[in-house]
């Protein structure tokens, strides 16, 4: 009897190891079938890709002696973040090497001024475009009704911020304007007001911006727009619920003017 017992313990015994290791591979595999957006919310943080070297969008800032990277895409970033009640960690890195990153889970999602291309849409999904690059002509008040078009600024002197996507645009678009090319906003805005130049070119939130602050300065209705498609979230193929929860955040950002804003406030920033 003594051995019928041993051997009835040992039997019970296995099968409460079997019993325990199937509810733990359970437990286990309840967290990693969890959706994206589940998981990143389990983590308490959302891990941002991004290539700090493109201001206003993203860069390098000293602030209170401390390197911080900054810019439009970060507070996007932070603001999803937000909603979903976790910590936002951003991973600086080159641009070619964010969406490897993506597809390989070092980060949760890239956004870094990039464009939903054909090609990249092959290697992961995007969200909707939170922001097109449209350039605004500002003048002097007593000109706006006198230039009202890309004609009206033939063989006249148009100031752009150098080294920009509005220098690109306006020497495309204008070629028959003396494009000027100066470092900051703040000279292109002082050149205008200093009848130095007849016309400036800038993004249409930061040209708002400046003519709110400026009433000798006026916006005109000329804007220039690139071909591209504009910019979007980089989301790891498969995660359709992170794409639709930053599609509603996103939304809500633009019909709040949120995404106005915080482009003017990294363009200041970039000034300061």
């Amino acid at each position: 009897m003594s051995s019928i017992r041993r051997i009835l313990a040992l039997v019970v015994s296995i099968s409460l190891v079997f019993a325990l290791t199937a509810c733990s591979g359970k437990k286990d595999g309840a967290s990693s079938d969890a959706g994206k957006l589940e998981q990143i919310k389990q983590s308490g943080k959302l891990v941002l890709g991004t290539s700090a070297d493109y201001p206003p969008f993203e860069f390098h800032k000293e602030i209170n002696g401390k390197d911080e990277i900054v810019g439009f895409d970060i507070e996007i970033a932070k603001a999803i973040a937000a909603e979903l009640g976790v910590e936002l960690e951003i991973k600086d890195m080159k641009f070619d090497g964010l969406l490897a990153a993506l597809n390989t889970g070092k980060v949760d999602i890239v956004i870094a001024g990039m464009n939903p291309t054909e090609d990249r849409k092959k290697a992961v999904d995007f969200s909707d475009i939170y922001y097109r690059e449209v350039q605004s002509v500002v003048v002097r008040a007593e000109s706006v009704d006198l230039i009202k078009t890309l004609d009206d600024l033939k063989g006249k002197k148009v100031a752009v911020q150098k080294g920009t996507t509005m220098e690109a645009m306006a020497q495309q678009h204008m070629p028959e304007s003396e494009i000027k090319g100066l470092g900051r906003v703040t000279d292109v805005v002082l050149e205008l007001k200093n009848s130095k130049v007849e016309a400036v070119v800038m993004e249409k939130p930061v040209a708002k911006a400046y003519v709110l602050a400026n009433p000798e300065l006026k916006l005109t209705e000329i804007e220039l727009s690139p071909e591209d498609t504009g910019f979007a979230v980089a989301v790891k193929k498969g995660n359709e619920d992170l794409v639709t929860k930053t599609n509603e955040i996103l939304k809500s950002l633009i019909d709040q003017g949120k995404i106005d804003e915080f482009v003017a406030d990294a363009n200041k920033l970039m000034e300061e």
